[in-house]
């Protein structure tokens, strides 16, 4: 039951898209609005906030630096197995291997077996490193194509992620934002960032849900790129036992990295990778990708509730 708690506002915002661009509710161009919105002035708006007020923790410094060298090994991999396996999708699937989705899918299937623990958002640490600072460098460096080198930084340095990610560590490691979030106009900002970061989640799922579209043609790649990711990470996670020993001895433990790595992309990549999309069928592969992994989180996650917990 507390899996169904935790997924079906993920299931209901998905199926909520895909209904309305089979009703006719919401056309193409009204989505694209949406995801303008979101994705080009909201999003930049919640990495700010997310990097102003991280709390980086030194003790984790070690198990934060093995994630995120696990996050970059996959998305070399990717860029070396996907376009021999995906040729059509070479331009931006390897992108896919990189993140997974820890807040809004891991820590609340994690917790709803735990109860309380800051297990899974250690390694989102390292996620947000790669999701919000590594990936929009590459995905700009990418898109820039035959750029000459200034233009490539420019184009690098205006982008609206690298700004957030820039001005949101600056303002932490000056203590800048927190002497704001203290003062008298504390209230205000936080306030504002709740707005501007609320409806972010669900409208990207309802988007996911939009784009996603499942035929013949599109299901044999994904399958195979999911394929791909399981292994991987399945060795990432057999890391854990070799390199933390007596931290996976503790179940309780254990069962943190084994949800966290088989949870679907991190939803948060999808405007990063977006300038990669060729054509509207990249934006539903990628849909289509993460919404069926979320059948293998699942099935895990069963797992884990009736061997483990």
């Amino acid at each position: 039951m507390a899996a169904l708690t935790t997924l079906f506002p993920v299931f209901f915002m998905l199926a909520l898209g895909f209904i309305s661009r089979m009703r006719g509710w919401i056309t193409p161009e009204q989505k694209a609005g949406a995801n303008s919105i979101i994705f080009t002035i909201l999003f930049p708006i919640l990495i700010f906030n997310l990097l102003a007020t991280a709390e980086i923790n030194l003790s984790s410094l070690t198990i934060v630096a093995y994630v995120l060298a696990c996050l970059i090994i996959a998305t070399i991999i990717g860029k070396i197995v996907v376009p021999k396996l995906l040729p059509q999708y070479a331009h931006f699937a390897p992108f896919l291997l990189s993140v997974v989705e820890g807040g809004n899918v891991a820590l609340p299937l994690y917790l709803s077996i735990v109860g309380t623990s800051s297990n899974t958002v250690i390694y989102d640490l390292a996620g947000t490193a790669m999701c919000f600072v590594i990936m929009p460098i590459l995905v700009a460096k990418a898109a820039a194509g035959e750029q000459s080198v200034g233009d490539m930084v420019k184009s690098i340095f205006t982008n609206s992620f690298v700004i957030a990610v820039i001005l949101g560590l600056f303002l932490n490691f000056t203590g800048l934002y927190a002497a704001l979030l203290n003062s008298q106009f504390g209230p205000m900002i936080s306030g504002a960032i709740s707005n501007a970061t609320t409806p972010i989640v669900p409208v990207i799922l309802f988007i996911l849900g939009y784009d996603l579209t499942v035929d013949k043609d599109t299901l044999a790649p994904i399958l195979k790129l999911m394929s791909v990711k399981i292994v991987y990470y399945a060795l990432v996670i057999a890391g854990f036992f070799v390199l933390f020993p007596g931290l996976m001895a503790d179940k309780t433990y254990m069962m943190a990295p084994i949800i966290y790595f088989m949870c679907p992309t991190g939803f948060g990549l999808m405007p990063v990778i977006a300038p990669l999309y060729k054509s509207e069928s990249d934006g539903a592969f990628t849909s289509a990708f993460v919404s069926l992994f979320m059948i293998v989180t699942l099935i895990v996650y069963t797992v884990v509730v009736v061997f483990i917990a």
